[in-house]
């Protein structure tokens, strides 16, 4: 199907860029405002914009960017709601900028997720236009899913080619400098968001980063064991400082820039004269790998982290031990200090951040609420604030006055390895596993939109045979109930003790059965909203439920290796199916309810017969160290689809056992797959937080939809183009299958 974008690709050169370029600026300068108003409220010229070869994203944003022109406001056609409507389109282009540049088909999908919450005339006509766009397949969120313009992610720098290790922000906040396992430095515009240069010269993955006060010089640290001194003007390495004995894994530079403190996996500090570049003296005290270190403004004090699960305070001046701080139980990851000295921040390996008072010594109070390891810690320049990031993907906000976070950032794909925070408080820049640095936005502000569902992680979803339901299972302990059309959630199961992880619903859409951490089943009555009873015999977290066609009977797997197989009419055992050497991770029964699929931390997919309650035999071909993570069989029960660990999925005939072929466009971990009901497309969830949707007879991605965190579990229903998936964020996603006629 022909779009406004391949029938002005159809113009001359000159007119399509006359049309999308340089109009644009004349309409402010002329006083034509409202033409300016209309071009930017225009989907069409969006997606045209971006689409062409000459212009792109960036070339888009410039254009928004007039709005603030000094001629363009104080027009006497300025109109504040106008733009109100302009800058937010904006900022959805800032925030999702990474995404368009690979796939400029998710614009329409990007706007709606971030801007159905609003109600401004020209956002809801913009959003009914970006709803008909029909050029190409894409997803369409059918409900407000994603973070809106206003608090939460700003933007996505993307260059670096394996995890970036580190970052560290210039006082005047123009710039970010990141340090990456694949051996570079970055140096980064934050107004453009655009690389500026690399830095080269380390042989092996770069750790630690900081810049001195006057933005002029970088120093990093690397697993090269040497530190490299960087002239950011010049773009050029100035001094090499040797003499760790391992990796350097921490930097710290005193406020004049005449000092860096540098600690290593070899447990001393160095304390280096960037003038001349001679060690100065060694701190010696910590009797594991030092993690971590900050100064103080006054460049008196240092304070170190360490694997020996302390923090070390040291006096620059008598380069003695001060004291030390004692609490984690578990290896120092990050610290930070406050601008006055009087505080410090500690991120650790058990999971918590510890406040600490530098003048006795003291712990003031400890921050809980990371799901896993904390890496890294940043404190605002107020003193007000600390922002951490942690192996559980997010990053957390906290008010250092009461103690208590204040809010959760979600966007990262992976562990969350460092941060830091402009001077003026505003921002946050991170750096992940992910490959990715983001940027963040800090203010507060009023919350003007509340967020229904989970608190924590969605494990789990199915839909009902008459597509009406979808069925949600969260870390959160509850199994939420949604409306499949509008999106709404109607209502909440709870009686699990721990994370529920699987979810199933009957044929008949009447019952719902849930698998848990606390090793049980549930049976649930979704019109009493009853618990009908509790299925145990598991001894470790149940993983993985099914339910064959007729209801009768369910099939469970747990991380004890096996799988069950339940008679769902007296609630019992009726018997269990052994063979796999690790946890049974996923579970898919054939329409005739004769054959189970499952997959396994073990590598493999195990064919079961449940008639005669034997192995059938065994799928292998997924890379032999990577986990299987998920699964799914066609309605005629001659294929099955599994997701895995190495970023990939595979394509099984049934009746062979033979490997078909291989499903490539994930960048990481495939955790989720389901199947439409005419068995053509596969849907797949993955970690690179992408929903995909594939062609079985290509092996092509046909659409994709780019969510806030890793996808962890997707289902279709009936209608063969409504898609529901949740995410490790908490968020439920609905999703819409649109366009597939520009396919034919």
């Amino acid at each position: 199907m022909e779009d406004f974008a391949d029938k002005l690709a159809a113009k001359p050169l000159s007119y399509q860029r006359a049309y999308l370029g340089s109009l644009l600026p004349n309409h402010v300068k002329s006083g034509n405002l409202e033409k300016y108003y209309q071009r930017l409220t225009d989907f069409n010229f969006l997606m045209a914009k971006i689409q062409h070869s000459e212009f792109g994203v960036q070339a888009l944003i410039d254009d928004f960017d007039l709005v603030d022109n000094s001629e363009a406001l104080s027009h006497p056609e300025y109109n504040p709601e106008k733009v109100k409507a302009i800058n937010l389109i904006r900022s959805v282009l800032w925030m999702s900028a990474d995404i368009l540049d690979r796939d400029k088909r998710q614009l329409a999908s990007q706007l709606l997720g971030r801007l159905l919450y609003f109600k401004i005339l020209e956002i809801q006509v913009i959003l009914e236009v970006a709803k008909k766009w029909k050029a190409a397949p894409w997803l369409r969120p059918l409900t407000p899913c994603l973070t809106p313009p206003g608090r939460g992610l700003l933007r996505t720098l993307i260059g670096h080619s394996d995890s970036v290790n580190a970052v560290a922000v210039t006082a005047d906040g123009k710039r970010v400098i990141s340090a990456s396992k694949d051996n570079t430095l970055k140096v980064w515009d934050l107004t453009t968001g655009k690389e500026e240069f690399t830095l080269t010269g380390h042989s092996n993955s770069v750790c630690a980063v900081a810049v001195t006060a006057d933005g002029k010089l970088a120093i990093s640290g690397s697993d090269d064991y040497t530190l490299k001194v960087w002239d950011l003007i010049t773009t050029k390495e100035v001094l090499t400082l040797t003499g760790h004995k391992s990796w350097v894994t921490a930097i710290a530079v005193t406020t004049d820039g005449k000092r860096a403190i540098s600690g290593s996996l070899d447990n001393p500090l160095k304390v280096w004269d960037l003038i001349t570049g001679k060690e100065e003296f060694t701190l010696t005290g910590h009797s594991n790998s030092v993690n971590a270190v900050a100064v103080t403004a006054d460049g008196k004090r240092a304070i170190s982290g360490s694997s020996d699960n302390t923090l070390k305070v040291w006096n620059l001046t008598t380069r003695k031990q001060e004291f030390s701080l004692e609490g984690h139980s578990n290896s120092v990851n990050a610290v930070a200090v406050t601008a006055d000295g009087k505080r410090a921040i500690s991120a650790s390996f058990d999971g918590t951040l510890k406040v600490w008072n530098l003048t006795t010594g003291k712990e003031l109070f400890t921050l809980t609420g990371h799901r896993a390891l904390v890496k890294a810690a940043a404190i605002s320049a107020d003193g007000k604030r600390a922002i951490s990031g942690s192996r559980d993907n997010t990053l957390k906000v906290w008010d250092l006055s009461i103690g208590k976070e204040l809010f959760t950032l979600t966007g990262h794909s992976n562990s969350v390895n460092s941060v830091a925070i402009t001077a003026d408080s505003q921002r946050a820049i991170s750096g992940s596993w992910d490959n990715t640095i983001k940027v963040w936005n800090l203010t507060t502000g009023k919350e003007e939109f509340t967020s229904e569902g989970h608190s924590n992680s969605v494990n789990a979803v199915a839909i009902t045979a008459d597509g009406k339901l979808a069925i949600s299972g969260s870390s959160d302990n509850t199994i939420t109930v949604w409306s499949s059309t509008t999106g709404d959630e109607l209502f909440a199961l709870t009686g699990h003790s721990k994370s529920v992880n699987a979810v199933a619903v009957t044929a008949d859409g009447r019952r719902a059965i849930s698998g848990s951490w606390d090793k049980t089943i549930k049976v649930w009555d979704l019109i009493t909203r009853d618990e009908l009873f509790t299925l145990t015999g598991h001894s470790d977290w149940v993983k993985a439920v099914a339910i064959n066609a007729d209801g009768k009977q369910a099939v469970s797997g747990s991380l004890d290796k096996t799988l069950k197989v339940w008679d769902l009419s007296i609630g019992k055992e009726l018997f269990t199916l052994t063979g796999h050497s690790d946890w049974v991770k996923a579970i898919a029964v054939t329409a005739d309810g004769k054959r189970a699929i499952s997959c396994s931390s073990d590598k493999t997919l195990k064919v079961w017969d449940l008639t005669t309650r034997k192995e059938e035999f065994t799928l292998e071909g997924h890379s032999y160290s990577l986990t299987v993570n998920s699964v799914a069989v066609t309605a005629d029960g001659k294929r099955a689809i599994s997701g895995s660990k190495n970023k990939t999925l595979k394509v099984w005939d049934l009746t062979t056992g033979k490997a078909e072929f291989t499903l490539k466009g994930h960048s990481d971990s495939v955790k989720a797959v389901a199947i439409t009901p005419d068995g053509k497309r596969a849907i797949s969830g993955s970690r690179d937080n992408t929903i995909k949707v594939w062609d079985l007879l290509s092996g092509k991605v046909i659409a994709s939809f780019t969510g806030e965190s890793s996808i962890a579990c997707c289902a279709i229903a009936p209608d063969g183009v409504t898609i529901v998936a949740g995410d490790e964020s908490g968020r439920v996603y609905f999703l819409r299958l649109e366009g597939m006629e520009a396919l034919t």
